[in-house]
């Protein structure tokens, strides 16, 4: 048997005479307790909103895009398409050019991003299931479906044949042109829906046929500026990933939907980390309280201390009594504080105890890694500070 073990655990588990002490442990373990409930339930609540946050970009990007190693757009031949559709796993494609324009509407004009897409944009992604008014563009026509940051910032709507918009597009070349029509291309557009994503995206895209944007850029019939890919369910990306490269060799870059979004990835880490690092401050302070109550607990037991160090025992043994009974105190506090936090998110995910709009109920996500990052913090944290309390312990106190 583990002697010192054994003493620690009785040590724990039994009051002391001395009521202040009694209430001392109790402070040091409800503040463990509190503390790792906390951090559990605020990681399980900034998972929920990394995946509220990241959900909309689904709408918008597939699963993989390809992409030219060079320039702004490439030739995509019949060859390329039958090479393509030999890949396993791949459910649908989209051919895509995008490019930044400007929108004129009456006096006003904006920067923003054509997307000209093809019919099959909408096998790859749900961009028409955000159309929250209007419709979505009609193939080979001069419809297009804008954000509602752009129709705020210009002032139009939808259907409003008598005011089109126009699109402008600076012509390559070089030399002066006569007139400032021969500096641009330009098209005349019908704005036929308008989408409502997030603010980055309403702010940003315009999505026209892809006909469109071909007439508006001078492109050739088979140039495009990305393939976007819908997989099938089920499938491994990765290899998807080593099958477009091995059958386009070195002649695209493949991104998949983080990638798109490395930004955002970027940033929700880092405010993740910096969460973590702050309610890890909180269990140290909380830990000094564990401190406390063990040093408190040294110098209640003196006499029975000095019992057991005349009986044999050694001032190492008597440090490990107290060393194990500081790490069992935050071990068992760390995981009732779990439980009560994995509780309060498991409530919250059944029965939407907190609203962050009267119709959405505030994001959270189980997450089993989230876990063992609670339970690892508390169990490393509080072994360091039972090793500081327990050395408070020597051979003079004992005796004394």
């Amino acid at each position: 048997m583990n002697f010192p073990l054994y003493i620690a655990k009785r040590y724990l588990f039994s009051k002391s005479s001395n009521n202040a002490i009694n209430i001392m442990t109790l402070i040091a373990s409800g503040g463990v307790i509190i503390a790792s409930a906390a951090l559990f339930i605020v990681l399980s609540v900034f998972a929920g909103l990394k995946d509220f946050s990241l959900q909309f970009s689904s709408f918008v990007d597939p699963d993989l895009k390809l992409m030219p190693t060079e320039g702004k757009s490439f030739l995509f031949s019949e060859d390329d398409i039958s090479n393509l559709n030999t890949i396993e796993g791949i459910a649908s494609y989209s051919k895509i050019i995008e490019e930044r324009i400007i929108i004129k509407s009456d006096n006003k004009n904006l920067l923003a991003t054509l997307k000209g897409v093809d019919s099959n944009y909408l096998k790859v992604t749900n961009i028409d299931s955000m159309v929250t008014k209007g419709n979505w563009i009609s193939p080979k026509s001069n419809d297009v479906v804008s954000g509602w940051g752009i129709s705020n910032n210009l002032s139009f709507g939808i259907f409003n044949y008598l005011k089109p918009l126009s699109l402008y597009v600076p012509k390559p070349g070089r030399g002066q042109a006569s007139s400032i029509e021969g500096y641009y291309n330009s098209e005349y557009v019908n704005n036929v829906g308008l989408f409502d994503i997030n603010e980055q995206l309403n702010n940003k895209y315009v999505f026209a046929d892809i006909n469109l944007a071909k007439s508006l850029l001078n492109y050739k019939e088979n140039q495009v500026s990305a393939i976007e890919l819908k997989l099938e369910n089920n499938i491994d990306q990765s290899e998807t990933r080593v099958q477009l490269e091995s059958a386009f060799p070195n002649r695209f870059i493949i991104k998949n939907r983080a990638q798109l979004n490395d930004a955002l990835f970027k940033m929700l880490n880092t405010e993740n980390l910096a969460i973590y690092l702050i309610f890890t401050l909180v269990i140290i302070i909380a830990l000094f309280n564990v401190i406390g109550a063990i040093i408190m607990m040294i110098l209640d037991k003196k006499k029975s201390l000095n019992t057991l160090f005349n009986l044999g025992t050694e001032p190492k043994s008597i440090k490990s009594i107290f060393f194990w009974q500081g790490s069992l105190m935050t071990i068992v506090s760390g995981i009732i504080g779990v439980t009560i936090g994995l509780l309060i998110v498991l409530l919250q995910q059944s029965f939407d105890l907190v609203m962050l709009t009267p119709e959405l109920p505030y994001p959270v996500r189980l997450n089993f890694l989230n876990i063992l990052i609670v339970l690892a913090t508390i169990f490393a944290l509080g072994i360091i500070a039972s090793r500081i309390a327990s050395q408070r312990i020597t051979k003079q106190l004992i005796q004394s």
